[in-house]
């Protein structure tokens, strides 16, 4: 049984930072992608980061380009979120996802999600 489970999540004030942690337990590689999403209230699950598992290589929403890395540790079976120079705007519940074959953007396309982990950002 695939479990994701995210932690790092909290409040910070506008600019800071935060690290989120996803720990992957039962995992076999079933796509290419690994992704970091975001919720707020009344709106729709959007990308925010995504990492090609095999190559590193990783992509990023026009929204957190430049602020936001995504990382993995595989020896550990853990993805990571650094968000920094936090906004209001990125105030949301994040979700890691697994299994996406191809549109690492489209939350359709993950099989395996985590429970979310809150973050709120404070002006």
């Amino acid at each position: 049984q695939v479990q994701l489970v995210e932690s790092g999540g909290g409040q910070v004030q506008a600019g800071g930072s935060l690290r989120l942690s996803c720990a992957a337990s039962g995992y076999t590689y079933e796509g290419n992608y690994m992704g970091w999403f975001r919720q707020a209230p009344g709106k729709e699950r959007e990308g925010v980061a995504a990492i090609r598992t095999a190559t590193g290589s990783t992509y990023y929403s026009d929204s957190v380009k430049g602020r936001f890395t995504i990382s993995q540790d595989n020896a550990k079976n853990t993805l990571y979120l650094q968000m920094n120079s936090l906004k209001p705007e990125d105030t949301a519940m994040y979700y890691c996802a697994a299994g996406a074959r191809l549109l690492p953007f489209t939350p359709g396309r993950y099989g395996y999600w985590g429970q979310g982990t809150q973050v709120t950002v404070s002006s």
